[in-house]
């Protein structure tokens, strides 16, 4: 029988061999045993049962071979809560989870509890982790959460995932915030992470990204402002008079995205926001 810590050890050592993260090893082994970190590590000399030692080593060579742990797994933890992810949805990043945490504090010195239900839109959903979670955590305003998606496959798993999940959410499939426009929608917050990398950029990344993950969701046009650019000429018509914005942004392109807010609405405050590594990663827009 393997132990819990040989089990650690040889996928530690078969990841690194392979050039991948060696801490995958354990979040596939707590995965596969259904145990806790703290659990996993107070436990090192637990044996691991033979059919999910198989499993184990199984999954471990597939990601070895470029496949997401997180499509191995069937989701990805963001903001707290299971997301279900496939090849047709970005996987949630940690660092979009400040964007929501942002968003829900700009949120509080915006708008009274008082207020009545307020528009909200996350735009580009993906997997939906941006408006669930924003639907989910501001709990004390009544919010009338839609989301929109070009792909009618990540809409698909978002609308899965809002159902797990308890979400109640208004799907658009189409082109940025086409769909809204055409409904005559007016927002009073909006969240989203659009696609930011540039095209240049390509060559850099992961095969694990590249070949799993779907270009939809990455690219941003050659230099990665292309979404950008075409959201400063919807916004106007969609925004309410008091409103929030908030984007992700890819680092060191926060000072442009806040310059495209500050031409497009002359009157708001925008702010560039680093994240807890310092970096670039936000930038709020906000008409009071």
């Amino acid at each position: 029988m393997v132990t819990v810590f040989e089990a650690l050890k040889w996928a530690s050592s078969f990841l690194v061999e392979n050039g991948r993260d060696e801490n995958v090893g354990e979040i596939y082994l707590r995965h596969i045993m259904g145990m806790s970190r703290s659990q996993l590590f107070a436990e090192q000399r637990r044996s691991v049962p033979q059919e999910k030692w198989e499993e184990f080593q199984a999954g471990i060579r597939e990601h070895a071979g470029g496949v997401p742990i997180q499509h191995i797994i069937g989701h990805e933890e963001f903001y707290g809560r299971q997301f279900v992810v496939n090849e047709h949805v970005l996987i949630p990043r940690p660092e979009t989870e400040e964007l929501i945490y942002y968003g829900l504090g700009k949120m509080k010195d915006l708008f009274s509890e008082k207020d009545t239900t307020l528009q909200a839109a996350d735009v580009g959903t993906g997997s939906g982790a941006i408006g669930v979670s924003l639907k989910l955590e501001a709990d004390r305003w009544p919010l009338d959460m839609m989301a929109v998606d070009i792909s009618s496959e990540a809409l698909a798993v978002a609308r899965k995932n809002s159902e797990r999940l308890g979400a109640d959410i208004r799907f658009f499939e189409g082109d940025l915030l086409q769909p809204l426009i055409g409904e005559g929608v007016k927002l009073d917050i909006l969240l989203s992470n659009p696609p930011y990398i540039p095209l240049m950029d390509r060559e850099t990344l992961s095969d694990v990204v590249i070949e799993h993950e779907p270009e939809l969701a990455l690219f941003g046009g050659e230099d990665g402002y292309d979404l950008y650019k075409r959201l400063m000429d919807e916004l106007p018509l969609v925004m309410n008079e008091r409103f929030l914005i908030g984007f992700e942004v890819g680092v060191g392109q926060g000072e442009t995205v806040a310059d495209l807010l500050r031409e497009t609405f002359r009157d708001a405050e925008v702010e560039v926001v680093h994240d807890i590594n310092g970096k670039d990663r936000m930038v709020f827009c906000v008409r009071k």
